[in-house]
């Protein structure tokens, strides 16, 4: 269980990160053509998994922005933005604010993806949604970074994720 705060109140998640050097767990998300995606669904690329909360939210949509503007620099690998939204508001917002570079998949209907990758949070005002938090993983799927971002409303470390990818 991971210990972080929103506004500064304490909050847990149940479970914790994926531990680097491991297996990444598969999961089951759907996309915008409420199409289930796995990570096989992206074949041999690197992952940036960008998990947040909801993206309507400033920090979040914050955090999309400057993935979809720095994904363009980045070589065989995916960027994709996880969150509880349906994907139909993940649809809206990525067109309302021009983002082409990131993949929005939806956790709606896949609770056990929180649970595996130890994101869900357990109490405070957010209980239930996804906690903000970076998992990069290498073309095998194996974990090389991660950041459970330790207060939710600030935004993750973009450069220790986008050198996890090129490292």
């Amino acid at each position: 269980m991971a210990e972080i705060t929103f506004k500064g109140d304490l909050v847990h998640t149940r479970g914790d990160l994926p531990n680097v050097g491991t297996q990444a767990p598969d999961f089951s998300l759907t996309g915008g053509d409420l199409q289930e995606r796995t990570l096989g669904s992206y074949g041999s690329r690197r992952k940036i998994l960008s998990i947040v909360p909801s993206l309507d939210t400033g920090v979040c949509a914050a955090s999309t922005r400057a993935f979809n503007e720095r994904a363009a620099a980045l070589q065989d690998t995916v960027v994709l933005v996880i969150s509880a939204d349906l994907p139909f508001a993940q649809g809206r917002f990525c067109e309302a604010e021009g983002i082409e570079r990131v993949h929005p998949l939806s956790a709606f209907r896949s609770p056990e993806f929180g649970a595996d990758y130890g994101v869900i949070m357990t109490d405070g005002p957010l209980a239930g949604l996804l906690s903000r938090a970076i998992v990069v993983l290498d073309g095998d799927n194996r974990v090389v970074y991660t950041e459970q971002v330790p207060e939710i409303t600030r935004e993750p470390d973009y450069d220790g994720a986008l050198a996890a990818c090129m490292g």
